[in-house]
């Protein structure tokens, strides 16, 4: 099943984005914009570097893009794709 998402980025994801890219911000968001976005807007729950997490309370999903682990939910009808937070891998999965 396709989607057609609508996406949201939220302030501690952009301020997580922020902190850990440094020089490579430029870089990375142009693969965000060019093919994770996309990707996440027609199918945010299926793909080669997306895998729902568990024991979780919500339903949390990670994309995997070189070392930086983005974590986003859906909305119960697969409208809004939220993006919450991003980490290095190595700080990815302390919080949960």
């Amino acid at each position: 099943m396709l989607f057609n998402s609508e996406l949201f980025e939220t302030q501690d994801y952009l301020d997580h984005l922020d902190e850990i890219l440094g020089k490579r911000k430029e870089v990375f968001n142009k693969k965000l914009h060019d093919y994770v976005y996309p990707q996440l807007r027609v199918q945010p729950y299926f793909g080669k570097n997306i895998k729902k997490l568990k024991g979780i309370s919500q339903s949390t999903w990670r994309y995997r893009l070189g070392d930086v682990r983005l974590f986003y939910q859906i909305d119960g009808q697969g409208k809004i794709v939220i993006m919450a937070a991003a980490h290095l891998r190595r700080d990815a999965y302390k919080d949960i």
